[in-house]
């Protein structure tokens, strides 16, 4: 009988690092909400220097494959009719394609998922003025309308 093949597992960045790394890079960002399995932050992300100003929720735990960003303000707009592009229910952002290798529990925040916020926000403010999601990826049901 050969011996079985092992498999390396993903590392996983500790919360703390996570944390440290992330207020480092960007001073804004503060902790909200701390817990032994959960931490949560909120900052400003600005993505050109004639955009509005932006506060994030960046949500991330343990307990979930990956971290999840919301806009705290001001309140993301529909484009008339049109629901807010690249969100899932409850306007949480859509910033990768889960289970393509984006994005794993061994990489920084700070250097995947605050980078693709203010890209996104980028794309959110060039749909408001054009009318067309310039950011590529994968259309899905689940974008919301807002009232706003």
């Amino acid at each position: 009988m050969g011996k079985s093949k092992k498999f390396p597992r993903a590392k996983f960045i500790s919360l703390a690092l996570q944390d440290m790394v992330l207020r480092a890079r960007f001073a804004s960002f503060k902790v909200v909400q701390r817990s032994h399995q959960l931490i949560t932050w909120e900052g400003e992300i600005q993505p050109t220097d004639i955009s509005e100003i932006y506060r994030v929720k960046i949500e991330y735990s343990q307990k979930e494959y990956a971290p999840k960003v919301w806009v705290v303000s001001p309140q993301l707009r529909s484009r008339g009719d049109d629901k807010i592009p690249h969100t899932y229910p409850g306007k949480r952002l859509c910033l990768y394609l889960p289970r393509t290798g984006e994005w794993s529990r061994d990489q920084l925040i700070a250097e995947t998922f605050v980078p693709w916020t203010s890209l996104w926000l980028y794309y959110y403010e060039m749909w408001h003025a054009t009318g067309q999601w310039l950011g590529g990826g994968v259309h899905h049901e689940g974008g919301e309308k807002s009232d706003a």
